[in-house]
């Protein structure tokens, strides 16, 4: 894209800031339960953006969301970050991305943003929470208060619950902002600072998973985080990804949110869709289908 999806309405802007595509991922190894004609169905109707170099291939995408108000500036999720040792998982492993550059091109400087939401406490999701000076990492956003799960943080505080993919993240994302006295660690019943934006437990992909609603000139927007992770899910609710830690309720969190998409006419602001990355659930002959927003 040449330039920054956003999408508005009279009283907010929000805006997607990129990180990095991932192409043409192997469906089998992102879905375990994959199998060519059931995930070809699912992908019936999605443009060629959604769909990788093979047939059973897909496209992702990392990037975070800025919300402004008027009143506030937050982002929800801040991607993979710079400079990270992840020899784990080479994906994520010593990036060099624009994401700051991209930030500056929506007119934000870091000292601008007011909150950090997180979703979770995974790799792709907290590292931009940080980023290194002079040797140090330090908090990204140096006037802000990070909100997240404190459920997650005691769970993920063990060593032993940490997934591989997600090894490294306490050390150089997590306590730098909590030594700082900028992390806010709530229950998910929490009343979060911002008019309208709320939090749902959607537990299963992560330990303590969150989705975040915000009501705006009656318009619904979720950002329902991993959740999902393509829209084929949309076809294949019971498909989980690779990396959800309880299958069970990542299911019944994948439908939660799905109905609450539909029940909501909701503007969906995705964390791994490429393309804009945001649109709306609808039905159609086919059954369940993503119209993703445009680039204007």
């Amino acid at each position: 894209m040449n330039s920054l999806f956003s999408w508005q309405t009279a009283d907010l802007k929000v805006t997607k800031i990129p990180e990095m595509e991932l192409h043409n991922i192997d469906a089998s190894f992102l879905f375990p339960q994959w199998n060519a004609r059931t995930g070809q169905a699912a992908m019936a109707g999605l443009n060629n953006e959604y769909r990788g170099r093979e047939e059973n291939q897909v496209q992702l995408s990392t990037h975070s969301w800025l919300i402004e108000t008027g009143k506030h500036i937050f982002l929800i999720d801040t991607a993979a970050g710079n400079d990270k040792l992840r020899p784990l998982n080479p994906v994520f492993n010593q990036l060099n991305t624009r994401w700051l550059t991209h930030l500056a091109a929506a007119g934000i400087r870091p000292e601008q943003v007011d909150f950090v939401f997180l979703s979770h406490l995974h790799v792709d999701h907290v590292g931009w929470n940080t980023r290194l000076m002079n040797g140090r990492w330090t908090p990204t956003f140096p006037n802000a208060r990070y909100f997240f799960s404190a459920r997650e943080l005691s769970f993920y505080s063990d060593e032993k619950n940490v997934g591989e993919p997600s090894k490294g993240i306490f050390a150089d994302s997590i306590l730098p902002v909590t030594e700082a006295g900028q992390a806010v660690p709530v229950d998910a019943e929490a009343i979060l600072p911002v008019p309208g934006l709320k939090i749902h437990r959607t537990p299963g992909h992560s330990y303590d998973h969150w989705s975040y609603s915000l009501q705006s000139e009656g318009e619904t927007l979720l950002f329902w985080g991993d959740v999902m992770h393509h829209p084929l899910q949309l076809r294949v609710p019971d498909w989980y990804s690779v990396y959800c830690e309880d299958i069970a309720a990542s299911v019944v969190s994948r439908k939660w949110a799905i109905a609450f998409a539909l029940e909501q006419n909701a503007a969906i602001f995705t964390t791994h869709f490429p393309g804009t990355s945001a649109g709306r659930v609808q039905n159609s002959a086919l059954g369940l289908s993503w119209t993703p927003f445009k680039q204007e």
